[in-house]
Formats: structure tokens, C-alpha cells, sequence
């Protein structure tokens, strides 16, 4: 049962797995479906287990977890959940296709050439068209993105939970904005292009849905002026809509991402389902020791990661004057 679980340090360090799936290893999920406990996972139910709440009239303020021994040993993770989900708040899930977990710093994909369009027909005996999927010749070398946070046990132990929570989230938020720019410069490497007459007309923004043949225009991504811009053409005004998850579509079905991350001088399309390949070595970094024995004085949050193009033709980019 999960009250029966023993807590400890070294939870965060077993190989090959993070804090919640030791915990979940320890405590299935799915021998709860029918009791009251339905619908937590295996942290939650520790965190109920203490009596810690983390959001609500009744929230707990951060010294909660340090009431005992075992349950402090919850707070690093307390603090890594409400950082990620500040990540996931931002642009940049919006950006991937897909995830890749390596070992160590470096990264070595593949490249793919085609040959002749799937269009045409063989004749017989004649080869086939190819496709060539080859390692690619160089490495991709992973790169640190992370913060240090300085907050001591003195100034944030009688903060509420959920004010903490906000904060941390806002770190995370903040930190993968920054992670975005990234992504936006390697959808934009190699792409190709064409160029706008002169101010972004809604003439431009059907230019580049022209541009694609064998992929979709999904997604767009726009600096906040051009986004404003793009919202008050006449053309889109009167047609826009709103998905169920808050998200703006044109009036030809592309979702509109909005970042500070890209510059005012170029627009880039893409087909969000092809497009970009995130590569990191691990999930979210932190220094569990020094949380757990209350040494927020200093501690770190960071991810190594890069990005790479997967398919090349499934972006676009508009050039502005």
C-alpha cells in the first residue's frame, strides 16, 4: 500500500529510472481503479499520505514537506513536476514532432535523399526510385540550458504551496522560451524559402501555404508583431477560429504560434507532424540532495539537449523586408 512506502534519497538515483516510476514500480497505479484513490498517480498519493496540499483554500505552505523525514524527500520532485509543467506551457511542445532520449553529449541521426517523385510510374524492369536513409557524417553535439536558483529555506518556508508552485513554474516557462529559440533556428537551417513583395499582406501568408506539396502547413510560427498583423487582415478577421485547447487557426486550418523567439523579418510554416526532432540525454536535472536537506541557498534545474531537422521539405520560410 502506499502508505507503507519507504521514502528515501536514493529513489532519485536507480538507473535507468526517475523518482515517480521507482515510485510507481513500488506502487502500480492500476491497483487503485476502483477505490478512492482513482485518478492519482503514485506521487500524489504520497503527497496524500502526508496530508500535503499543494493548491486550494486549504493549500500547505512549503515547510509541510519538511514536517518528517520521509516526506521531504518528495519536495525535489514537488519542485521538478511544477518546472515542467511551466515547460509544457510554452511554445516549444507546439514545435516538436518527436523526442529522442540518448546516452551521453553527442547525437548521430541520419539523412534522408529521395530520387525521381512517387508520382511516376516504373516500367517494368526499370528500377525503382529510391529513397536513401544514411548515417549522417557528423555529430550533434548536445548543449546546456538550465538556471540556478537561489532561494533560502528562510525566505520560501512560509510561502503557500501553490504560490511556490507558480513560481517554479514561471522559471520553467521561461526556461523553455529560451529552449525555443533554438528550435526555431534549426526549423529554419537548410529550409526552403521565398520572399515577401514588401509589408506582410495576406498575399504573403497564401504564398507560403502555396509552398507546400507533399506535407501540410499546420503550424506557423510569428514574432508577436506579425502576429498582430496577421490578425487584423481583413481576409482572416472575419474567419478566424479558436480550437478547444485556446489555439488560433486561419482561415485555411494552420494553427498560429506566437513567440518572441523568432524575429520580426521572417515567418516560418511547417508541418508539425514531420518537422523537428528534440534529442536530449535526459529529463529535467536538479540537485535532489540539496532540496531535500533544505540547502535552497543554491540549487540548479537544467536539460541537455539539441534539435535537428527530420524532414527538410515539411518547412517552409517567408522572408519579409
Amino acid at each position: 500500500m502506499y502508505n507503507e512506502i519507504k521514502l528515501e534519497k536514493g529513489l532519485y538515483n536507480l538507473a535507468g529510472k526517475s523518482f515517480s516510476q521507482a515510485l510507481e514500480e513500488a506502487d502500480p497505479t492500476e491497483n487503485y481503479k476502483d477505490s478512492p484513490l482513482c485518478g492519482l498517480d503514485a506521487f500524489e498519493r504520497q503527497l496524500k499520505r502526508f496530508g500535503i496540499r499543494v493548491k486550494g483554500r486549504d493549500c500547505d505552505k512549503v515547510e509541510k514537506f519538511f514536517a518528517a523525514t520521509e516526506s521531504a524527500v518528495l519536495f525535489p520532485e514537488f519542485v521538478r513536476r511544477a518546472v515542467v509543467q511551466g515547460m509544457e506551457e510554452s511554445v516549444l511542445p507546439q514545435l516538436v514532432a518527436v523526442k529522442t532520449v540518448c546516452e551521453g553529449n553527442q547525437y548521430r541521426g541520419y539523412t534522408v535523399s529521395e530520387t525521381d517523385s512517387y508520382l511516376d510510374g516504373t516500367a517494368q524492369g526499370t528500377a525503382l526510385p529510391e529513397t536513401s536513409i544514411l548515417e549522417s557524417d557528423n555529430n550533434i553535439q548536445l548543449v546546456k540550458y538550465g538556471r540556478l536558483v537561489t532561494a533560502s529555506y528562510e525566505a520560501v518556508r512560509l510561502q503557500k504551496l501553490d504560490v511556490f508552485t507558480l513560481t517554479m513554474r514561471s522559471i520553467g516557462k521561461k526556461l523553455a522560451d529560451a529552449i525555443s529559440s533554438a528550435a526555431v533556428t534549426a526549423l529554419k537551417t537548410g529550409a526552403a524559402s521565398v520572399s515577401a513583395a514588401g509589408e506582410l499582406s495576406f498575399d504573403d501568408v497564401t504564398k507560403l501555404f502555396s509552398q507546400f506539396s507533399d506535407y501540410s502547413m499546420k503550424s506557423m510560427i510569428v514574432s508577436p508583431k506579425n502576429a498582430a498583423l496577421i490578425l487584423s487582415m481583413e481576409q482572416v478577421r472575419d474567419s478566424v477560429t479558436v480550437d478547444e485547447n485556446g489555439n488560433v487557426i486561419l482561415p485555411f486550418g494552420t494553427k498560429l504560434i506566437k513567440s518572441s523567439q523568432i524575429g520580426d523579418d521572417s515567418v516560418i510554416g511547417f508541418d508539425s507532424s514531420y518537422a523537428l526532432e528534440y534529442i536530449t540525454s535526459s529529463d529535467l536535472v536538479m540537485e535532489t540532495d540539496k532540496l531535500i536537506d533544505r540547502q535552497l541557498d543554491t540549487f540548479t534545474v537544467s536539460v541537455n539537449l539539441a534539435f535537428k531537422k527530420v524532414i527538410n521539405d515539411s518547412v517552409k520560410v517567408l522572408k519579409l523586408a
